[in-house]
């Protein structure tokens, strides 16, 4: 569940994004209750399964059961805010058909990573995005330099224009210098199964600068101003 709104005192309006349906708004009568037995499972960042009855555009929840409600999510600031994030990515990029299935999978393997503390908030952040922009149709190209085919030298540059990459002798005019190290996170990304995607660590000051470019290509590519974004650079 991604996103809740409160209907009269006992009432909510869910936004669930679904495995088959991509986004999508339902009713949880009574859900707020204390009596209710579907609180945790109708709850902002749960993981549940629901049977939902649907008349005309409107779907009412008749049942809700909890997989995982990924309550570690709040145990401070950054991490809350990361995974709203996340949420936000879903509401804006609204997968259907055959990527709704991956791009929930990456969610919730990036909210477990990120809150069992699995990884470095900054680097699951990166991953989440680039990856979110392979499956959206946005992919890079990172192979070699899109001019001459170099694979890769000491340092290498990408354009945030078209996800290009160029080496020293072919770079264009604002491009970010990049090192190895955040060149094999970039590709070990786009080309790695999702059973990997997670298997690297890399230095703090490379997941700054991996970060930074992941963040620039996804509000590049989106056009999209995202206020967790925002409010994630004022706490952290």
């Amino acid at each position: 569940m991604i996103k809740e709104n409160s209907i009269g005192d006992n009432d909510r309006l869910l936004t669930l994004f679904t495995r088959d349906y991509g986004v999508i708004r339902a009713f949880a009568v009574g859900a707020k209750s204390i009596k209710s037995r579907r609180g945790s499972s109708t709850g902002l960042l749960s993981y549940s399964n629901f049977l939902i009855d649907k008349k005309g555009d409107t779907y009412k929840v008749v049942e809700a059961t909890a997989n995982k409600v990924f309550f570690g999510a709040g145990s401070d600031v950054v991490t809350l805010t990361v995974a709203q994030y996340f949420c936000e990515l879903c509401l804006y990029f609204d997968p259907h058909d055959d990527s709704s299935a991956a791009f929930l999978r990456l969610i919730l393997n990036s909210l477990y990573f990120l809150v069992d503390k699995k990884r470095d908030p900054s680097l699951i952040k990166a991953i989440t995005e680039l990856r979110i922009c392979c499956i959206s149709g946005y992919a890079p190209s990172l192979v070699a330099c899109d001019c001459c085919g170099k694979f890769e030298g000491k340092t290498m540059y990408f354009k945030l224009d078209g996800g290009l990459l160029y080496c020293e002798d072919c770079k264009k005019e604002n491009c970010i210098k990049i090192s190895r190290t955040v060149l094999d996170a970039l590709r070990h990304i786009v080309f790695s199964d999702i059973a990997n995607l997670y298997s690297f660590e890399i230095p703090e000051k490379d997941i700054k600068s991996l970060e930074k470019i992941t963040e620039k290509y996804i509000v590049f590519q989106s056009e999209h101003r995202f206020s967790t974004l925002e409010f994630y650079h004022s706490v952290n």
